[in-house]
């Protein structure tokens, strides 16, 4: 607690009076008629209404008081007078009610001089009694971490937070209606698997006890679902979480939510087209427009059909038409010569990508369909069949950072076995067997592709960083 700050002990002995009097600071069940925003929808003058919230101003007038009192769907006045309550329960209200407390009123609606929507306070309880004032310099704090910290007082004092949050839950509950209603089966996979698999990246290594075994937190759900379209579910989705050992920054947490769908018969094509619908429906649905404007006042246009371009092309269009001609020493000089970093034993084509992401990717603010990547860089991928070097795959790019990659999906197990043995090649990594069998079994063609909600909703909302748009992202420990 802080038994040396003032305001918390005057609180602490506002609690103990109330105590002392039978009444329980903690309350109960507290049945409302309605939220704030309905009771505002409906200004019936002299209405009976129930609400409950926090209480966020006080302005004393002697025998009257007035307060703003906010739930999660708004803010409204109430009007306290002391010869509508009896005296014991005014008394009890002016001196018991803090900034901050979280309170149960009943009374009835009227518009005041001003034109104010108000509650004539009839009956109140007290529902949870703060001990710790609310800052009243909130605002003033230069500090992110500390907003993050203690997201909720973030999410109590900014109303502009509270609205992107509310957003993403519609934002995903748009993406799951999407799909089921195009014939797709939510699933759940493993979270907790034997090898790390379906993506390339470091994992989180956990211990289990009982079966004495080490297990990873997943990376990417893929290769679970893919056993599912081996089984003969034809048209799957899992949204949830994946784990990445990977650095913290304005686009990556560890912990991050990740959509993944798979439909038998299709390709990377069918991806396109169905990311595309689900995107633009998700906009239309939540924001009512395809128009999107960003935290620094860019906007982003979501109007089909997107842009479709080669990455060769994107490459040589930023680097030059001789870029792919030229040695694979000089691509490293030139890269290097943009400021492009990448490990000094890094092979050619992971150069070339390097390339892309620092320079071409950061570019591409409406949404664009790179297609055909080097079949190196995607190992579950099919072969392009015009040209094997290539895989037929996309990564959507859109707001400077790619949002989904999607495939048209290996599914011969030989070629399969061969790629991952050349992933693994110098590396501690064991083939995921359980996975290659399911595929010896016979995987029907497929689509497939990712979506980091997450990037989405950060595009969606205008925000700046993955931070904005995750309650509670991981920081560094305090010091």
């Amino acid at each position: 607690m802080e038994p040396g700050n003032d305001l918390i002990k005057a609180r602490l002995e506002k609690r103990a009076k109330l105590l002392e009097r039978g009444i329980d600071p903690y309350g109960g069940l507290y049945e409302t008629s309605e939220t704030i925003a309905a009771a505002r929808a409906n200004p019936t003058a002299e209405r009976d209404v129930r609400l409950a919230g926090r209480v966020m101003s006080h302005r004393d007038m002697g025998k009257s008081m007035f307060l703003d009192l906010k739930d999660s769907t708004g803010k409204i006045q109430l009007y306290v007078q002391k010869k509508v309550l009896n005296d014991e329960q005014f008394d009890l209200f002016k001196h018991g009610v803090d900034l901050g407390d979280i309170i149960g009123v009943a009374g009835k609606l009227f518009l005041t001089h001003a034109g104010e929507l108000t509650v004539r306070v009839e009956s109140w309880q007290m529902l949870s009694k703060a001990i710790r004032p609310l800052p009243k310099e909130y605002y003033g704090i230069e500090n992110v971490e500390t907003r993050l910290r203690q997201r909720y007082l973030d999410v109590i004092l900014n109303d502009k937070v509270r609205e992107t949050f509310q957003l993403r839950s519609k934002i995903v509950a748009e993406v799951r209606r999407y799909l089921t209603d195009n014939g797709f089966m939510e699933v759940e996979t493993p979270m907790m698997q034997p090898l790390a698999g379906g993506a390339a990246a470091k994992p989180f290594l956990t211990h289990h006890e009982a079966l004495n075994i080490d297990l990873f937190l997943r990376v990417a759900p893929e290769l679970y679902l893919k056993r599912l379209l081996v089984a003969g579910f034809e048209k799957v989705f899992e949204l949830n979480r994946n784990f990445r050992n990977e650095g913290i920054s304005r686009r990556h947490n560890p912990e991050f939510t990740m959509l993944e769908v798979y439909q038998a018969y299709g390709n990377y094509e069918t991806m396109m087209e169905l990311v595309q619908g689900m995107i633009t429906t998700v906009a239309e649905n939540v924001f009512d427009t395809l128009v999107i404007k960003r935290y620094d006042g860019e906007e982003i246009n979501l109007t089909p059909p997107w842009r479709r371009v080669r990455y060769q092309t994107l490459v040589e269009e930023r680097v030059g038409a001789d870029w792919f001609k030229i040695s694979p020493g000089e691509r490293k000089t030139r890269a290097l010569n943009m400021g492009v970093e990448f490990p000094p034993d890094a092979p050619d084509y992971e150069v070339t990508n390097a390339v892309f992401e620092k320079t071409i990717e950061p570019t591409l603010l409406n949404p664009t369909f790179v297609t055909h990547l080097p079949a190196e860089l995607v190992v579950l991928a099919k072969q392009n069949k015009e040209n094997p070097g290539l895989v037929d795959v996309f990564e959507l790019v859109v707001n400077g950072q790619e949002l989904a990659p999607g495939y048209s999906e290996l599914n011969d197990p030989v070629v399969q076995r061969e790629r991952l043995l050349a992933q693994a090649e110098g590396h501690a990594e064991k083939l995921d067997e359980d996975f290659l069998t399911a595929l010896e079994h016979g995987m029907p063609p497929a689509g497939g592709m990712g979506v980091g909600i997450d990037r989405l909703c950060i595009m969606l909302t205008g925000s700046e960083s993955i931070r904005d748009v995750i309650l509670f992202p991981q920081l560094r420990p305090q010091t």
